[in-house]
């Protein structure tokens, strides 16, 4: 195993275990087979382990196997404040000491503000109080580093990135979400920070994988170093230096197996051009399956109304080159839980974002057709219980 240092110089190992998807059976977590899989991991040096409050079980699951084995002071353990369901400052104690107790830990390596996507929701959490009490907690050494995960657009993480001094960041990071979501253009701004970057989503929840179109499965095959789907993503992130751990959803003793291979040999900067190529190759195959072709460039933003262009034909592509719902989901992430909501429905039809598109696509007729897949009227009553509640 590989390792790259967090801010403060201690190894974190290049590969993370991802602790959401560990196989279930009969609608709950098999807990023999996670806990094979995850020592598995442990004992080849995987030393971070990634959870959240809202993983069901997830986090009761993982202290009863790190406990079980007498291994927690091996490993770094990262789990998440569920900040969209804070009301008080009482409720951040609540919901801090009930993850210690299900982590069977008294303390938590590396807590993350989970999904921030909008500056509003970390201001929210200011005015309840979270500073001192981050400070109060890392006096206590109860929190060793703190950071926030993220879903939502480049400048709004650029802003959430510059509101506070973090430790640590994650985001969701591939070769087809390279300019999209925080992008290579904020993993570059926290690097240069000095901020570690964990990546979530590599594969794009096994997407680059299982669901690849046929002639990128075709090309993937025919390269010479005969390597994997998931063997060419992990390599296309782990070449960039910025890259601090890529979070991995391990759910078999042959892909814990794999990617510690992987992970072992890696280097940084060893992609050719050769490589460069049949990545391009691949991300042109699967953006062919893509309903509109917007690359993401965000040439037709700023739009008068607000309406982020991009993050709704990323969303309505991604219905498509995957599955409905994935799109659907991500789309009231992006939208929704943002306090200034702008849905395509907004749009004035004034065709600036036409005028300034490299593409030339049909932006004003495009977003109408996206609104129509991506918010049938579940999803809205969905987006108005969001708004109700004020989750961001």
């Amino acid at each position: 195993m590989q390792y790259r240092n967090d801010r403060y110089g201690k190894p974190i190992s290049i590969l993370g275990y991802g602790c959401m998807r560990f196989t279930k059976k009969g609608g709950h977590f098999d807990e023999e087979k996670a806990e094979q899989e995850l020592m598995e991991a442990i004992e080849n040096g995987v030393n971070y382990l990634d959870t959240a409050y809202i993983y069901s079980g997830s986090e009761v699951l993982l202290g009863k196997i790190l406990e079980k084995n007498h291994c927690r002071k091996k490993v770094n353990l990262a789990t998440k404040l569920p900040q969209y369901l804070i009301k008080s400052e009482a409720a951040l104690e609540r919901y801090f000491n009930e993850q210690l107790s299900r982590l069977k830990t008294d303390y938590i390596d590396y807590y993350l503000m989970h999904m921030l996507t909008d500056i509003a929701a970390w201001e929210k959490l200011k005015r309840l109080g979270i500073e001192e009490w981050i400070e109060k907690k890392k006096a206590e050494g109860r929190i060793h580093n703190i950071g926030f995960s993220f879903h939502g657009n480049t400048e709004m993480f650029l802003k959430i990135l510059d509101a506070y001094d973090w430790d640590f960041c994650q985001i969701q990071y591939n070769y087809i979400d390279e300019h999209t979501q925080a992008g290579r253009r904020g993993l570059k701004a926290a690097a240069e920070k000095g901020i570690p970057v964990i990546i979530m989503e590599p594969l794009r929840g096994g997407k680059l994988v299982d669901l690849l179109p046929e002639r990128a499965k075709r090309r993937i095959a025919e390269d010479r170093k005969k390597r994997t789907p998931a063997e060419l993503a992990f390599r296309w992130l782990w070449d960039q230096p910025e890259v601090t751990c890529v979070l991995s959803g391990m759910n078999s003793l042959e892909m814990v197996r794999e990617n510690i291979k992987v992970a072992s040999e890696v280097q940084t900067g060893e992609f050719t051009e050769e490589d460069v190529a049949l990545v391009a190759s691949v991300r042109d195959e699967i953006q062919k399956t893509m309903k509109v072709g917007c690359t993401g460039c965000g040439y037709c933003m700023p739009c008068p109304k607000g309406i982020d262009i991009p993050a709704a034909f990323r969303c309505y592509n991604r219905m498509y080159a995957e599955e409905k719902g994935s799109g659907r989901h991500e789309y009231l992430q992006v939208t929704a839980f943002q306090k200034e909501m702008n849905l395509p429905g907004t749009c004035v039809k004034c065709g600036k974002c036409e005028s300034r598109c490299p593409q030339h696509i049909e932006i004003r007729n495009e977003l109408k057709n996206a609104e129509k897949a991506l918010l049938p009227w579940y999803y809205k009553v969905g987006v108005k219980m969001v708004r109700l509640f004020k989750f961001w």
